[in-house]
C-alpha cells in the first residue's frame, strides 16, 4: 500500500505541524515504524525512535500506571457538584448536584382517595379535583357526589398527568385546597341590604389567567367592590400567585363560586341589581351614556379571548364599551374592567 505521504502530487506543509492520532503509525524515508520526536515522552533523543506511536493521554502523560494509581485519590477530593469549567463562565453550563433534593410538596395539594373525600367531608374548600380516568371504585364515586353538591370541578385525566401533579402515591386522586373560603352569594346580597348598603358586585365570565384575576381583585376592592362572582367550571384557580397579584385583596374581597352564571343574573335581577355588561359589541360608551350607577349595580366582565357569552349577554340589562380612537382596538379584560368600575366609583362619589 502506497504511504499517503510519499504522493509527489500532495502539496507539502511544512508551516503545519503534526497531530498525534490515535491508532495512527508514522514511517521514516525507509518506511519504518517510528515515533516523532514531539509526541515521545522525554522530547528529547535521536530524531526518530523504533516505538510505535501513542497519543498522550488526557492528563498530559503517558504513564498509565500512574494516572490510575492517583485516580482514587482525585475522587476522592472531587466536590458533590460539577468543576466550574471555561464554558461554565461563558454561561454555557451550569453545576450539577448528584444528590439533588427532591420537589417539595406543595401546600396547597391533597392526594390519594380517602384524604379527599374526608376533606370534603369536613367541608374544606377545595379548588378543583382531578379522578384518574376509567377508574370504578366507590370512594370515586363519592368523591364525585360529593364535590357535585360543593359546586367544585371535578376533571377524569390520565395517569400522566397525574404523575406530573405529584411524585407520591396519589392513588388515582388529586385535589388542589383553595387558599380561600368562597361566601355564599345569597348571605352577601341580604346582608348588604339588611345593612344599609347599595350592592356593588363584579361578575367575571371564564376568567382563566390568573394574574389577570388577581389584578382584576385588587381593582376592585380598590374601588369600592363589595364581591366577585365567578363560576365553577372554566375560571381562574385561585392559587398563590393569585394571591400575590391581588396584593392580599383575595383576602379581604369576598368571592362568590356559583355553578350557573345564568341563574344567578336572574337572582341578582329579581332582587333589583342592575347588570351592566362591558362589551366591544355594545353601541354606546362609557361616560356618554346616561345610565345611573348610583343604585344597585353588578358589572360583567368576559373572558380574555372572546368576551362574554352571547347568552348572558342577553340577560345584561345594560350594554357598555369602552370608547376607543386607536388602531388596536382591543384592550386587556384587567384594564377594561379598571375602566369600568371606575366609572361606577366616580357617580358613587359623587
Amino acid at each position: 500500500m502506497e504511504n499517503p505521504t510519499d504522493r509527489p502530487d500532495r502539496p507539502e506543509r511544512p508551516n503545519r505541524p503534526a497531530r498525534p492520532v490515535a491508532g495512527r503509525r508514522f514511517y521514516d524515508s525507509a518506511n519504518r515504524p517510528v515515533t516523532p520526536k514531539q509526541f515521545r515522552p522525554d522530547r528529547g533523543g535521536s530524531e526518530f525512535d523504533d516505538r510505535p506511536a501513542r497519543p498522550r493521554g488526557r492528563g498530559g502523560s503517558d504513564n498509565r500506571d500512574e494516572a490510575a494509581g492517583s485516580r482514587s485519590d482525585r475522587v476522592e477530593s472531587r466536590p458533590p457538584y460539577r468543576e466550574r469549567s471555561e464554558g461554565a463562565e461563558r454561561g454555557n453550563s451550569r453545576p450539577r448536584y448528584d444528590n439533588r433534593p427532591a420537589q417539595a410538596p406543595s401546600i396547597d395539594m391533597l392526594f390519594g382517595l380517602r384524604p379527599i373525600l374526608e376533606a370534603l367531608s369536613a367541608g374544606r374548600t377545595l379548588e378543583k379535583i382531578f379522578l384518574l380516568r376509567g377508574t370504578k371504585n366507590s370512594l370515586v364515586t363519592d368523591i364525585s357526589t360529593a364535590a357535585r353538591e360543593a359546586g367544585i370541578q371535578v376533571q377524569m385525566v390520565p395517569v400522566e398527568k397525574l404523575d406530573n401533579l405529584t411524585r407520591k402515591n396519589h392513588q388515582g386522586a388529586v385535589a388542589f385546597v383553595s387558599p380561600i373560603d368562597y361566601a355564599p352569594l345569597d348571605n352577601i346580597v341580604s346582608g348588604l341590604f339588611e345593612e344599609g348598603k347599595v350592592p356593588f358586585l363584579l361578575l367575571l365570565d371564564r376568567i382563566t389567567d390568573v394574574r389577570n384575576f388577581g389584578a382584576i381583585a385588587r381593582t376592585a376592592e380598590c374601588l369600592g367592590v363589595q364581591a366577585i362572582v365567578v363560576p365553577s367550571r372554566g375560571a381562574a384557580q385561585i392559587n398563590g400567585d393569585a394571591l400575590k397579584t391581588s396584593a392580599g385583596a383575595l383576602n379581604i374581597l369576598p368571592v362568590c363560586r356559583e355553578v350557573s352564571l345564568h341563574e344567578t343574573i336572574r337572582f341578582l335581577k329579581q332582587s333589583g341589581i342592575t347588570v351592566v355588561a362591558c362589551t366591544e359589541k355594545a353601541e354606546e360608551a362609557v361616560g356618554s351614556a346616561q345610565v345611573d350607577f348610583s343604585g344597585p349595580v353588578a358589572v360583567l366582565m368576559g373572558s380574555e379571548e372572546d368576551g362574554i357569552s352571547p347568552d348572558l349577554l342577553n340577560l345584561a340589562d345594560v350594554k357598555l364599551k369602552v370608547p376607543m380612537t386607536g388602531q388596536i382596538q382591543s384592550l386587556n379584560v384587567g384594564v377594561a374592567a379598571g375602566i369600568m368600575l371606575f366609572e361606577v366609583a366616580r357617580q358613587r362619589v359623587q
